[in-house]
């Protein structure tokens, strides 16, 4: 076998990809007067950024990082949704949070991808807002960077 067998070529998320994100969305956030945290996530589901605005509530340092994660992990936006993308009623979303470890499954909104040429490099998590607030921020975080949300787009 040829080595293109056993080494594949990769991209990854930038530093200062992640600081144009972060950027974006405590902007929106700050014009709104809405006190969130921001989780960034590389493809591994690693922490590369978090921030937690003056007067965001402690709980949402967890809420993002859990968004950031598992949008990485699952390469699509958090939701109640299960890992084929099909509908979960509370009991089963409560119960897939659980074997998958609270700290890396949420059904809660606000947690995108961030898809570069078809690849997830990390992922974006959002909390603080109502939960259209958190998920219009964290898109807006992810095409800030030209980035998508979505496998099939560029």
């Amino acid at each position: 076998m040829t080595e293109s067998a056993f080494v594949a070529p990769a991209r990854r998320l930038t530093l200062a990809g992640a600081k144009k994100m972060m950027q974006t969305a405590i902007g929106m956030a700050e014009s709104e007067r809405i006190a969130i945290a921001v989780a960034i996530a590389d493809a591994g589901g690693h922490l590369v950024l978090l921030e937690r605005m003056d007067g965001g509530r402690f709980h949402t340092v967890h809420s993002s990082t859990t968004k950031a994660v598992c949008s990485s992990s699952n390469k699509r936006p958090t939701g109640a949704k299960g890992a084929q993308a099909q509908a979960l009623d509370t009991a089963h979303a409560i119960g897939l949070a659980l074997a998958a470890g609270p700290e890396r499954w949420t059904a809660m909104e606000g947690g995108y991808p961030i898809i570069v040429d078809g690849e997830c490099i990390g992922g974006i998590g959002v909390s603080g807002g109502s939960w259209e607030f958190d998920d219009r921020v964290a898109r807006a975080a992810v095409e800030a960077i030209g980035a998508s949300y979505e496998i099939d787009k560029k």
